[in-house]
């Protein structure tokens, strides 16, 4: 699926069909949006810019080199774009190629920051005079998204943090989606700081209006901002993590107090029984009330265990 975004006589036209660049000058085109393109789709769109654009397995590359790279007429980045689930998040390359002002992106899976641009560029044109233009805004939207997700965070660790408060379900699963938001975190984390890595490699770079300084400077500022919260974020969950494994191991030896405590008590009474359970002739074994005072004494023993185990603050 391709979207072609260029001005024809002052106005901005939207072409979904490859065969519209044959028609087309490089400089009247804004923006190509490759989702998912036939091999046709995107052999036509590397004509018409003179450059081959990066496949998916270019844009998935982690070398620094393959994150960003320019040549003498174009500039090639890529970056990944979070995508939520129900448990976790996945990850998505997209990948940028500039040509002069024309922006070029290539992605596999619809996303909503695109979606959304489209719509405003459809509405407000003026407001985007250039590729370089479109591809600050997608990056604004995007760290929005990336904060609203950052926030929803916080807000699942406040409710863990308050579960613990009120030890309600404490026990091994809590704890393993405790681990699942800590990779969560990490994740969004990698994710913000891979734009940041992009921007700031755009700054450095003599193609890109200057204009722009400012909104990228920006962007980076919410960047580092979000980097920040993301970093308190796993902090607090470290400390929820190491507080329900203190509460798991209270709980463990309470248990094992407990146990301990009936094996104390028994002892004694254990002792005399063994003792009148032996084959040997023993004292007031033939009276009839023997059973009885034996039975006196254990408890005599086993609560004179509990008064020592409860003065020594055992108990």
């Amino acid at each position: 699926m391709i979207a072609i975004f260029y001005r024809k006589d002052g106005k901005l036209v939207v072409a979904q069909s490859e065969r519209d660049l044959s028609k087309l000058r490089r400089e009247d085109v804004l923006w190509i949006d490759l989702l998912s393109p036939s091999s046709e789709e995107k052999h036509t769109v590397d004509d018409f810019l003179g450059e081959e654009i990066q496949s998916r397995a270019q844009a998935e590359e982690i070398e620094s080199s393959s994150r960003y790279s320019e040549t003498e007429n174009a500039i090639f980045a890529n970056t990944n774009f979070l995508m939520p689930g129900p448990e976790d998040y996945s990850m998505e390359a997209v990948s940028f190629t500039f040509v002069d002002n024309c922006l070029t992106t290539l992605r596999d899976v619809p996303l909503r920051s695109f979606t959304e641009l489209q719509r405003r560029i459809v509405a407000k044109p003026q407001m985007y005079p250039s590729g370089y233009t479109v591809f600050v805004s997608i990056m604004d939207q995007r760290v929005d998204l990336d904060a609203d997700m950052i926030e929803l965070m916080s807000k699942e660790i406040a409710q863990y943090s308050k579960r613990i408060n009120q030890q309600e379900d404490i026990n091994e699963d809590f704890l393993l989606d405790i681990n699942q938001l800590q990779e969560n975190t990490m994740i969004v984390r990698e994710n913000i700081i891979d734009k940041q890595r992009l921007i700031q490699n755009m700054i450095k770079s003599d193609k890109y209006p200057p204009e722009l300084q400012a909104r990228f400077s920006v962007i980076l500022q919410d960047i580092t901002s979000l980097i920040n919260h993301a970093n308190f974020s796993f902090e607090r969950l470290e400390y929820l993590q190491e507080t329900v494994l203190g509460l798991i191991n209270l709980d463990q030896n309470n248990i094992m107090k407990i146990f301990t405590l009936v094996s104390v008590l028994l002892m004694p009474p254990t002792l005399v029984a063994s003792f009148y359970g032996m084959n040997v002739p023993l004292p007031f074994q033939d009276k009839g009330w023997a059973w009885l005072s034996l039975f006196v004494f254990m408890l005599i023993l086993v609560g004179v265990v509990l008064y020592i185990f409860r003065r020594k603050k055992m108990l």
